[in-house]
């Protein structure tokens, strides 16, 4: 729960906005904001929090009535545990009816390493299986982006939720082996890439 202080009401109170995230284990920070514009139209590397809380609306909101030919803009935050490995990515995960049918498209939009055209590469994080230890140069401890619905279409009910991957860390069957002193069992992984979510932003179909 994304709460502004640690108190009952306080913590009602962002349960009732339904802006929350959850986690696969890791303390993970993550928060998301949309809008159909935000101001200065331009954030680049000037993005923050405090534009993104004035301007935004945050996760597990709607969007209001669309004012003019824009498409939907989100704002999207993420921060490492401290106690734990980097971050490799953040994902928007798009769900919309079509016809009728549910659809789902994942798009990335912030990644700890890029290749020479600015796309995300595949992480290449080794895990030591011997003591667990992650690697300290893949990924970033903290990632954010602003990212446009290129294939945005008014007509449609949609909604848009933040994923956040973390690189390659043991899974928690070999750290129980190497404490007992035992080989990691074979009919699991070895590793995981623990993971965040954000409560979703929805977006309504306008009236054709």
């Amino acid at each position: 729960v994304w709460a502004a202080k640690n108190t009952r009401k306080a913590l009602f109170e962002a349960m009732q906005r339904r802006e929350t995230f959850a986690t696969s284990g890791p303390r993970i920070v993550l928060r998301m904001f949309g809008n159909w514009r935000f101001e200065p139209t331009d954030l680049g590397e000037t993005m923050n929090l405090t534009l993104a809380e004035a301007y935004g609306i945050p996760m597990g909101g709607q969007l209001p009535t669309r004012p003019d030919d824009t498409e939907p803009t989100f704002l999207v935050f993420a921060e490492r545990d401290p106690m734990s490995a980097n971050l490799d990515r953040i994902q928007i995960i798009k769900g919309w009816l079509e016809n009728g049918e549910a659809q789902e498209k994942v798009f990335d939009i912030a990644c700890g390493g890029l290749d020479a055209d600015g796309e995300c590469v595949a992480t290449q994080a080794p895990v030591n299986l011997s003591n667990c230890a992650w690697s300290e140069m893949a990924g970033s401890p903290e990632l954010r982006a602003d990212w446009v619905d290129p294939d945005y279409d008014p007509s449609h009910t949609a909604f848009y939720y933040a994923r956040v991957i973390q690189i390659p860390t043991c899974r928690w069957t070999t750290y129980d082996s190497l404490r007992l002193g035992l080989a990691p069992p074979v009919d699991v992984p070895a590793t995981v890439t623990e993971m965040a979510w954000s409560s979703p932003i929805w977006v309504s179909a306008e009236d054709q």
